[in-house]
């Protein structure tokens, strides 16, 4: 493994106090947690620079809201991200896209809005039905695919809704979410994890790896066991995010406790 100072100068540069590492294929920066969000929010904006009008693959949940709101900070100071279309890795369920718990409704309210980018350029996977998760699958299709994919990781090494045991192959479905998920995000939810939705709409391991480039962001030592086997473990389905290894363009950015090895 190697260490070495990441460059500050000039718009390309990932953040003040990044180090890139290599482990296994992805390329790891470590950041200090309050920077965790800016760092990733330049590699970003250097995609978006490229790809004005392109499709950019959106995360939600609390990982990404400093990513976003320092891309909207980018944006004031001549960032041009009108343009973009955003396609989001998944949804809740039976939850209303007004709901404000709605995966939809974080997208325009964090995203879309402090971009610029009009709602009709907001795509949510909708529905409960395989034909639904078809009709996702083939609209990013049409679109020419995601230039750049937004991921998180969560505690049990999903991504997206990709539970423990989804295929590399799996492409965009109806899927059971797992207690463990559920507990997690019982904080949108009045704290109780029965108010949850049973089941999400969530692109596939499979299509989440057909982006172009990928961005993890990871933060906390909470994260640090799913991280530790994603990047270090085997390839297994037995944690999604492992399969990123197979990706010839991912780079993770996480703070130090994310990124200390399980014991």
């Amino acid at each position: 493994m190697t260490n070495a100072p990441v460059s500050v100068s000039g718009s390309g540069s990932p953040g003040a106090s990044a180090v890139a590492h290599l482990v296994r294929g992805p390329l790891v920066l470590t950041a200090a947690t309050d920077e965790v969000g800016v760092v990733a929010a330049r590699l970003v904006a250097d995609h978006v620079r490229g790809h004005p009008t392109g499709v950019l693959g959106v995360a939600t949940g609390a990982s990404p809201l400093r990513l976003y709101a320092a891309l909207a900070e980018l944006r004031a100071e001549g960032l041009v991200t009108e343009g973009l279309t955003l396609a989001a890795l998944d949804e809740y369920v039976g939850i209303d896209p007004g709901d404000e718990r709605s995966y939809h409704s974080y997208v325009v309210r964090h995203i879309a809005g402090p971009l610029g980018i009009p709602e009709s350029r907001v795509l949510v996977p909708r529905g409960g039905t395989q034909r639904d998760a078809e009709r996702y699958e083939a609209t990013l299709r049409d679109l020419g695919g995601v230039g750049l994919q937004v991921v998180g990781i969560g505690r049990n090494g999903h991504i997206g809704f990709n539970e423990p045991g989804s295929s590399r192959d799996s492409r965009t479905r109806v899927v059971a979410l797992s207690d463990d998920t559920r507990a997690a995000n019982a904080r949108y939810f009045a704290g109780d994890a029965d108010r949850v939705p049973s089941h999400a709409i969530t692109q596939g391991i499979a299509t989440i790896l057909a982006a172009s480039r990928i961005v993890m962001v990871a933060s906390g030592a909470a994260k640090a066991w799913a991280l530790d086997a994603a990047l270090r473990g085997p390839v297994t389905a037995d944690v999604p995010a492992s399969f990123l290894r197979t990706h010839p363009s991912v780079t993770v950015v996480a703070d130090d406790e994310a990124l200390r090895p399980a014991s």
